[in-house]
């Protein structure tokens, strides 16, 4: 059966592109789509730093016709604040505005932003009604099960965001407090999913980063979507990866080093197009060791890697990598 979100239709067992600061940009956004994801967000936007026109937030409002479905991500701890920038959001006209109620950074929280929120249910129900009153498309959630483990309340918070319109959640299942340690709980995703109240499509994230997983997940929660983040970094082949277990049962061969080369080269070279050279570079600094991830004595090469800042210097390291490695 299709999942929906109103009526976005993303197809069966939908494998999400998670919103990540500092990853899921439009360059990382392209190549994520052309491997299979169904669904991406944009890196998440600070109101804030939206309504007083920062060129940095203004910046990762740029959405492609081809990325469609994609989501505009937006986080912030004053409701007046989240109200305006949702104004300024309808204009670019995204499929989706998704509010972040899971960042569990430090500076975030301590604004009572991302997942700090979650010490307020009431603020954070009633800042989700506003939102969804003010915006001309469908609005989504992105949380954690709560703030600690004394608080671990996302059937009820889910019932109540439901209730007050919005069309889909992605539970990561972790803590704020938990940050990334920890196992993720998708137990109690589970139990979201399967509260007879619910009727929006509930997605998982947390640990998924094998086809096998997936499916596991799939299977023993009954979830609607799976949500991908960290795993999908130097990996965008996991989304056809995933859906190709999920229909054959089993697993597409091995990506050749060749093909992560080229998809390596043809990341750079979007990231520049972007965001010019000099910081297209800076930034693809932090993909390199996850597309080679595993390949012996690479350590050479990333540092030359690291520390070059000329484009025809990094293509030729590149490329080598292919010849010597293969």
């Amino acid at each position: 059966m299709s999942v929906k979100i109103d009526k976005i239709n993303l197809g069966k067992n939908p494998i999400l592109l998670a919103p990540m600061e500092d990853v899921s940009d439009p360059p990382f956004r392209r190549i994520c789509k052309k491997h299979g994801a169904d669904l991406m967000f944009t890196e998440f936007i600070s109101s804030e730093g939206l309504i007083r026109d920062a060129e940095k937030s203004t910046k990762k409002l740029d959405i492609f016709e081809y990325e469609r479905p994609i989501g505009i991500q937006i986080f912030g701890g004053n409701i007046k604040s989240m109200i305006e920038s949702v104004r300024i959001i309808n204009k670019v006209k995204p499929d989706i505005i998704d509010i972040n109620y899971g960042c569990p950074v430090k500076k975030v929280v301590s604004k009572g932003a991302g997942a700090g929120i979650l010490k307020d249910i009431d603020k954070m129900v009633a800042m989700t009604k506003a939102i969804v009153q003010e915006s001309k498309f469908p609005v989504t959630i992105k949380t954690r099960l709560g703030w600690d483990n004394n608080s671990k309340y996302i059937v009820e918070v889910a019932e109540k965001l439901q209730d007050v319109g919005i069309k889909a959640i992605s539970i990561h299942g972790r803590t704020s407090k938990q940050m990334y340690k920890g196992e993720a709980d998708w137990d109690l995703i589970g139990k979201v999913k399967n509260n007879p109240r619910m009727k929006i499509p509930v997605f998982g994230n947390g640990d998924i980063n094998s086809p096998e997983k997936a499916k596991l997940m799939f299977e023993r929660y009954g979830v609607d979507g799976i949500m991908i983040g960290r795993a999908s970094i130097g990996n965008p082949w996991v989304f056809k990866q995933i859906k190709y277990y999920l229909e054959k049962g089993e697993n597409l061969k091995e990506v050749s080093l060749k093909e992560k080369t080229e998809t390596c080269i043809d990341h750079l070279q979007e990231s520049i197009l972007w965001k010019g050279e000099k910081l297209g570079i800076l930034e693809m600094r932090r993909h390199y060791s996850k597309y080679f991830k595993n390949i012996p004595h690479f350590k050479e090469y990333r540092m030359k890697l690291l520390q070059s800042l000329d484009i025809d210097e990094i293509l030729y390291y590149l490329k080598e990598i292919n010849m010597k490695f293969n």
